[in-house]
C-alpha cells in the first residue's frame, strides 16, 4: 500500500494539514478546497473541519495510507497570515 505523509499544524483552536497544491491538483479536488483553507507559495493549508476530509477521502479512493505529523503552537498560528485559498 502507499502512504503519503501530511504534516497537521494547530493552534489552540484550529487545525490544517499542509499538502502541496499540484497534489489537489492532481487529486482533482483543487477546486473543491474552500477559502477557510490557506496558501502559501506551493502549498495550501487545508482546514481541518471540511478541507481536510476532501484529501484524506480522495487519499483513500486512491488506495493511499496517510501517515500524519503534528506540530501544535500553543499561540496562534502564522498560518492565520496567510493569503486564503481561491481556486484559478
Amino acid at each position: 500500500m502507499k502512504t503519503f505523509t501530511i504534516t497537521f499544524y494547530s493552534d489552540p483552536s484550529h487545525g490544517w494539514a499542509k499538502v502541496k497544491r499540484s497534489i489537489l491538483e492532481t487529486l482533482d479536488i483543487a477546486h473543491r478546497v474552500s477559502s477557510y483553507s490557506y496558501k502559501r507559495g506551493e502549498y495550501v493549508y487545508l482546514e481541518e473541519d471540511n478541507d481536510y476530509s476532501l484529501l484524506v477521502d480522495a487519499l483513500e479512493e486512491h488506495g493511499t495510507a496517510i501517515i500524519l505529523k503534528y506540530k501544535h503552537n500553543d499561540n496562534t498560528s502564522r498560518i492565520r497570515s496567510y493569503e486564503h485559498y481561491v481556486h484559478n
